[in-house]
């Protein structure tokens, strides 16, 4: 008889704005509190990007950035403005593809994604006109990860994980999905290679993305709009918790079809 697994997603509520320098494994496990609810030992929170780049101080007015020859460029190929492309630039390896009104680039933390992860939406400065501002990605979104981990494991003395997501699309397929953009104290893949199936067949190429399913589920529950759920804690996560590293999710050039 299979075994029931059960998989339990819980928006957190009572989060504050979050603001530059502010201590999110702390406002987290305060929300938590706050909910009455207990962490027990295996549990994950999922955190949107951006309020880890709040955090992190990672928003830029764009009337502070000089675009550089090369972005004034690109810019009047893809017709975005300058400074945007400036930042595209510096927050990436390398520009794969572009037309009007799209930039694809390899992110410095080695995924490929549009505009390197620079997003307008829910983004509110503290002067200027709001449509100056943008958000980048965390600088090392894994280290984020650890430190709140960290930080929740000191605080509630449980075993946890911590994941950070955004929104991307794919190359294959329409629309976005959230997808693990760094994480810590869980695995980012799942090896089944050498496991047999229901009928006693050996894997030989089941390599699960099990950072990125959780992430897509926890952006379901997120939103993309102005839901306010930020932070999705997850429990019943099926595999065990391990460390591992968001690269490990990156496929190496020499296997990527698409570029």
């Amino acid at each position: 008889m299979s075994k029931v697994r059960q998989l339990s997603l819980t928006t957190l509520s009572g989060l504050p704005q979050v603001k530059d320098k502010d201590d999110l494994a702390k406002l987290i496990y305060d929300a938590v509190q706050s909910s009455g609810n207990m962490l027990e030992d295996g549990d994950i929170f999922v955190l949107a990007q951006k309020i880890v780049s709040k955090a992190e101080g990672r928003m830029v007015n764009l009337t502070t950035v000089t675009p550089s020859p090369e972005a004034l460029r690109i810019a009047n190929y893809v017709e975005k403005r300058p400074e945007l492309i400036e930042l595209i630039l510096r927050e990436s390896n390398e520009v794969l593809r572009m037309r009007p009104g799209t930039i694809i680039v390899e992110h410095k933390s080695g995924f490929v994604c549009a505009n390197a992860g620079i997003d307008h939406s829910n983004v509110m400065g503290d002067w200027g006109d709001p449509v100056d501002w943008v958000l980048l990605l965390p600088e090392d979104a894994d280290r984020s990860a650890r430190i709140i981990r960290e930080g929740l494991e000191r605080l509630s003395g449980k075993q946890l994980g911590v994941m950070i997501i955004d929104s991307h699309g794919r190359a294959w397929r329409n629309g976005t999905v959230g997808v693990c953009i760094g994480l810590s104290g869980m695995p980012a893949l799942v090896d089944k290679r050498g496991e047999k199936d229901m009928y006693d067949y050996t894997l030989r190429a089941t390599v699960i993305a099990a950072a990125d399913e959780l992430g897509a589920a926890a952006s379901l529950m997120m939103g993309q709009a102005a839901e306010g759920t930020p932070v999705v804690l997850v429990r019943g996560f099926p595999y065990a918790l391990r460390e591992s590293h968001s690269s490990e999710l990156v496929r190496s050039k020499q296997f990527d079809m698409f570029r």
